[in-house]
C-alpha cells in the first residue's frame, strides 16, 4: 500500500470553491478501484492550504486514477483555484 499526500494552496477567496468540489467528488474517489482511504486536512494558519491524504493499493492503482476521467475533470476544476502549484508525495510505511 502507498499513501499519497498532496499539498494544495488556494487563492484565499477560492478555498470554499475547492471545498465544494471536494465534497462533490469524495465518494467517487473513494469508490475508485484501489482507493482505500481519503481525507482532507486544512492548515490552521494560513487556512487556504489543504492536504489530501489517501491510501492506494499500489502505484498502479494510483496511476489508473490519475489517468481517469474522474481525476481529469476534478483536477481541471481544482487547479484554476490555486495560488501556488500543488506538491505531491507518495510514501510507504517504513517500520
Amino acid at each position: 500500500m502507498i499513501k499519497r499526500i498532496v499539498k494544495l494552496t488556494f487563492q484565499q477567496e477560492r478555498a470554499d470553491d475547492f471545498l465544494a468540489i471536494f465534497r462533490e467528488s469524495k465518494k467517487q474517489i473513494l469508490g475508485f478501484p484501489g482507493c482505500q482511504h481519503l481525507e482532507l486536512l486544512r492548515c490552521t494558519q494560513p487556512d487556504n492550504i489543504f492536504f489530501t491524504y489517501s491510501f492506494w493499493d499500489d502505484e498502479t492503482a494510483l496511476e489508473r486514477y490519475r489517468q481517469s476521467e474522474l481525476f481529469r475533470s476534478t483536477w481541471s476544476r481544482t487547479k484554476k483555484l490555486f495560488a501556488d502549484r500543488a506538491h505531491a508525495w507518495s510514501v510507504e510505511e517504513w517500520e
